[in-house]
């Protein structure tokens, strides 16, 4: 059974992000997949110090919530991360955590399906958006996309559930991620992954 891995990057564990990750989790198990919920805004998760011990030995040197979710990351078919907006940036916790867990871990993360999904009082929501997408799009990772924004708007999770639009755009968002990950299934079944090159690395050490 496909299988994908949500994250709440909000402190309050059923806020504003955790209504909307509800609302695409009970699509995607409708879908017939498999989800787990990992509450990572609660956590307390410092940032990435480029120590280059993970390349070493396989991990983060912190052994923490991110080496944790590192192997249910990579069983996963899809990633969904949701954050609420801070000074129109993602949680700051958040992002020590995604810095950590996609830059720690060795395995391919080609054609897993990412999908961002942020909430918001009123502003900041799109700035926010494209922070998340960045880790999946240099990741190899294929975005859901929905009928809008990846956003609901509210103060409270009671708020949210008057969002009528944003509802609809996080359930519209799990049946295209679920789609999405059934016909990569198939494909890769058909014609295989695609060949990525690799080796070259943009570098002007001799200053040419």
């Amino acid at each position: 059974m496909a299988r994908v891995l949500l994250l709440n990057g909000s402190p309050h564990p059923h806020g504003c992000t955790a209504a909307a990750l509800k609302e695409m989790t009970s699509v995607l198990e409708a879908e017939g997949l498999e989800t787990e919920l990992i509450q990572v805004g609660t956590r307390d998760i410092r940032g990435c110090i480029s120590c280059g011990s993970c390349e070493k030995n396989g991990k983060c040197v912190f052994d923490d919530l991110v080496n944790q979710t590192a192997p249910k990351f990579e069983a996963a078919d899809g990633l969904v991360v949701g954050s609420p907006v801070y000074y129109g940036s993602p949680n700051g916790t958040l992002l020590s955590f995604l810095d950590r867990l996609f830059y720690s871990t060795s395995f391919s993360k080609q054609m897993k399906v990412g999908a961002a999904v942020v909430s918001c009082r009123r502003g900041g929501n799109t700035a926010s958006f494209d922070v998340l997408n960045k880790y999946f799009t240099i990741s190899g990772m294929p975005v859901a996309s929905s009928t809008y924004w990846n956003q609901v708007h509210g103060f409270t999770e009671a708020d949210v559930r008057k969002d009528l639009e944003g509802l609809q755009t996080m359930r519209n968002l799990a049946r295209s991620m679920a789609f999405l990950i059934r016909v990569i299934a198939d494909g890769r079944e058909k014609y295989g992954l695609p060949a990525f090159e690799s080796g070259q690395f943009t570098s002007f050490p001799d200053g040419k």
